[in-house]
């Protein structure tokens, strides 16, 4: 399918930075990159409210209306979430699609959703969108055909019973219901066979991807577009001591993320509010790093993940060239693609680590072997040396304060 052309319309408010106004537009372009269409013009307006009944001004109108038909557009984006009615109106004048950023985000997680959970999550998100615009959408609809913002549901023809559609959203919302006590299952299995769990999030293409696969030896998605990986994987890697943990890759965050896929996504996301520890990957050469990492740690605060310790991983240092000050701490700058850089990074999350746990130090007897195999793996061992005199192994390291290994601990002290 040829490349859609597309316009970008967006609204400036008064209280709106233009730094963060900047920012989402060049987001908004880069979604429609990856959407498989190309931005050819952006038109924005500076206004004291959103029109009620135009989203942009009346005047305004007529030139986007010139635009379209001198570039032969094929679709307009707006940069905020549309009303059905603005929407309808938009696209009445246009005599093209109107779509706007929670649309094309949606249509995004539709065409990279892999697993059945990952595309019920999505059609739930798009149902859910769509449920309040279906009035006097039928020209709207009739105008869909095929293109950036009807994958998903719009793949087969849009059903506009309301009812049917409630229906659909209650058997979705049971279907996952089931998904997420499996889940539950599996993290209860977890946490009883006492595994430690690092979470990698950041924004969307910081790298964690790339990041994800390189410690794990894994083939995950990597790509230079917005939102590659869309469900969680889960990996089990070793850190140079010997600690055991899984690491999981997780969906980019992303400014003004549609309020559906939040709710539609948070069971997703519970990996990262189940997890001990989190790597919040951040692209150091973005020239919005900041607002990205303030997103991300917003998000991280909503989903109750915020007292969990966090190790700042400033990414893709071979694309600065200006001399860089990290905005959060404890930190490290790292290329991912650097092996140098991935060893400096493991040994920075043991010495994160034991700077919240417990030192012990130890003997064990010979025939303990079970024993010291556990505290190998589950703890960070610095010192495992045979003691001739006593005929025990005598062992020291780092230990988290509620492991059930603590009663060994306390014993042998």
């Amino acid at each position: 399918m040829a490349e859609e052309k597309i316009i970008v319309i967006a609204v400036k408010k008064p209280d709106e930075q233009d730094e963060y106004f900047t920012s989402s537009l060049e987001e908004l372009i880069s979604l429609a990159d990856t959407a498989g269409g190309k931005v050819v013009a952006t038109i924005t307006q500076n206004r004291n409210r959103i029109h009620p009944a135009f989203y942009i001004g009346e005047g305004k109108m007529e030139e986007i209306k010139e635009k379209i038909d001198e570039l032969d557009v094929d679709l307009v984006i707006s940069n905020d979430e549309l009303s059905a009615g603005q929407s309808r109106n938009l696209s009445d004048f246009f005599d093209r699609r109107v779509i706007d950023r929670s649309q094309l985000i949606l249509d995004i997680f539709a065409a990279r959703a892999k697993t059945k959970e990952g595309k019920l999550q999505v059609e739930l998100a798009q149902l859910q969108y769509l449920l309040p615009r279906l009035r006097g959408q039928g020209v709207q609809l009739s105008r869909l055909g095929a293109g950036i913002g009807t994958r998903g549901p719009g793949e087969t023809k849009l059903e506009t019973d309301q009812r049917h559609i409630r229906n659909r959203i209650d058997d979705i919302k049971r279907r996952l219901k089931q998904v997420v006590k499996q889940r539950d299952q599996y993290r209860k299995r977890r946490k009883h066979n006492e595994v430690f769990q690092i979470a990698i999030v950041g924004y969307t293409n910081a790298g964690k991807s790339t990041l994800f696969n390189r410690l794990t030896g894994s083939d995950s998605l990597e790509e230079n577009k917005l939102f590659a990986t869309l469900d969680p994987l889960t990996r089990k890697i070793q850190l140079p001591s010997g600690f055991q943990i899984l690491l999981t890759d997780t969906v980019g965050f992303i400014q003004k993320l549609p309020t559906t896929l939040i709710a539609a996504f948070r069971s997703t996301l519970e990996e990262v509010s189940e997890a001990d520890f989190i790597l919040h990957v951040v692209d150091s050469s973005h020239p919005d790093n900041e607002q990205h990492q303030d997103t991300v740690l917003k998000l991280l605060d909503e989903l109750g993940s915020s007292s969990i310790p966090v190790l700042t991983v400033y990414n893709k240092k071979d694309r600065i060239n200006d001399e860089f000050i990290p905005l959060h701490q404890p930190s490290i700058m790292i290329s991912a693609l650097e092996y140098e850089d991935l060893t400096k990074l493991v040994g920075k999350i043991e010495e994160v680590l034991i700077l919240h746990w417990e030192r012990y130090q130890i003997h064990l007897d010979l025939h303990e072997g079970d024993l010291l195999n556990r505290f190998e793996h589950e703890t960070i061992l610095y010192e495992n040396e045979f003691d001739e005199e006593r005929e025990t192994f005598k062992i020291s390291g780092y230990i988290r304060q509620y492991h059930p290994l603590q009663g060994i601990v306390k014993e042998k002290s």
